[in-house]
């Protein structure tokens, strides 16, 4: 008897950790690991993809310039991000809509969050670590401040580009994360569809570097110098690691290793393959040869269109806005830049920007269930959900167009935008890095 009841006290006390542990929110390890695998993807999106991207397709003598601007922006916009950026876009607040932003507290410097802190998925009772998800959420704030870059380049000063990184990051990307993906945020209320970041990243990004690219100003020469790529075989490598890191982009956003990160999977293969190749046939269909850079631009197209859709579309419907997104912003680089006379340098805002329109605006057509979308019977009609895409989209073009405008201005009058004519002439490596990329 006495040995009966010393194994079931044995029992009772070894039942109850293993109890008290059922009960706490714990992370689970297996989508855990698969968010920490999609983070650093994003962060090879952007070095070294993005950086080697962008480089290759300045002249030589900036090449070290658009990598320093790359990386050094990156990191600005991470040590922002743990400052003040996640508690503007995520904060714990009473408050809805756009408001939300501003009443956001408790959570600087990421106060109150600790290793064994936890944030909650799409499915309910699956939980990952709050440090993993912090830290994906602030690479994307850093490649979105990296991409702007892409309009100014070659003749943007390096401390004029660290002075408005911070001021856009929060006047203009903090408020629109909040918008989109933040519980209660306007547009995430009104039921947008952004599932990995077409209104957040691209148009917003675009946007802000053809506002920007206007207040800085032409190259000089453009556009009667010639001014090609000095190495696409760099653009060609930074195109490959810039799609392998999207797949934790796009993928990574179903916060969860389910068979939404799958669908979103699937989609970033066809979509991304359907607008390189849309791209080389449109160039030999003009009278064109097909080229290494209409196929990397393509490929960047069909990339950006399928991000909000990556998780809301069937691979068919991702294989229509890879096409129609290569078409479109085939059309904006090639005729439209150069009939406003815009000098949007490594096309930021005729694929990003436009790219990013058209994915998020065609959403609302591949979620529905006749192009094969993943549209339950709850879903909005088709007319309701088009309209709350396009709402979202001029949403985010106004904010990000109002936002940038005030941003550019507020260090134009300070310390200036542009450098010297000298020093574009001789390249910003040596001008404002005393470096060569090449010697």
């Amino acid at each position: 008897m006495i040995k009966k009841l010393a194994l079931a006290a044995l029992a009772l006390a070894a039942s109850q950790p293993v109890y008290a542990a059922a009960t706490a929110p714990v992370p689970d390890p297996g989508n855990n690991a698969w968010m920490m695998t999609s983070t650093v993807l994003v962060m090879l999106m952007i070095l070294p993809g993005l950086a080697l991207f962008y480089g290759g397709l300045t002249r030589a003598k900036n090449m070290l310039s658009m990598l320093t601007q790359i990386g050094a922006t990156a990191s600005l916009a991470m040590i922002i991000w743990v400052m003040w950026g996640f508690s503007l876009a995520f904060g714990d607040t009473s408050y809805e809509g756009w408001l939300g932003l501003f009443f956001s507290g408790g959570s600087y410097f990421l106060a109150g969050t600790n290793a064994d802190s936890t944030a909650a998925t799409f499915t309910e009772g699956v939980v990952i670590s709050k440090y993993v998800f912090i830290s994906f959420q602030m690479t994307f704030a850093a490649i979105t401040a990296a991409l702007i870059l892409g309009a100014t380049a070659e003749r943007m000063k390096f401390s004029a580009v660290m002075m408005f990184t911070p001021i856009w990051l929060t006047i203009v990307y903090f408020p629109i994360a909040h918008m989109v993906w933040a519980e209660g945020g306007l547009l995430f209320k009104d039921g947008a569809l952004d599932f990995a970041g077409g209104t957040v990243v691209h148009i917003n990004a675009g946007v802000s570097g053809l506002v920007l690219a206007y207040l800085v100003g032409k190259r000089r020469g453009w556009p009667q110098e010639p001014m090609p790529p000095h190495s696409l075989v760099m653009t060609m490598i930074g195109t490959g690691l810039l799609w392998v890191g999207w797949f934790g982009f796009n993928a990574g956003s179903a916060l969860e290793a389910n068979a939404s990160a799958g669908l979103a999977m699937i989609n970033t293969f066809v979509a991304t393959a359907a607008g390189g190749l849309a791209w080389m046939v449109i160039e030999k269909m003009l009278g064109h040869k097909g080229s290494a850079l209409g196929f990397c631009s393509g490929v960047i197209a069909g990339l950006v269109a399928v991000t909000p859709a990556a998780g809301n579309s069937g691979p068919f419907g991702a294989i229509l806005l890879g096409v129609i997104s290569s078409a479109v912003c085939y059309y904006f680089v090639a005729v439209v830049k150069t009939k406003l006379g815009y000098d949007d340098a490594l096309d930021a805002f005729g694929i990003h920007g436009v790219g990013g329109i058209v994915g998020a605006i065609g959403t609302a057509f591949v979620f529905q269930s006749f192009l094969g979308g993943p549209a339950g019977e709850d879903a909005m009609a088709l007319g309701a959900q088009l309209w709350v895409q396009v709402f979202s989209v001029l949403v985010t073009i106004a904010w990000a167009g109002i936002g940038t405008f005030l941003a550019g201005m507020l260090v134009k009058i300070t310390i200036g935008l542009r450098v010297h004519e000298e020093d574009e002439v001789n390249g910003l490596d040596i001008a404002e890095h005393g470096e060569r990329a090449y010697n």
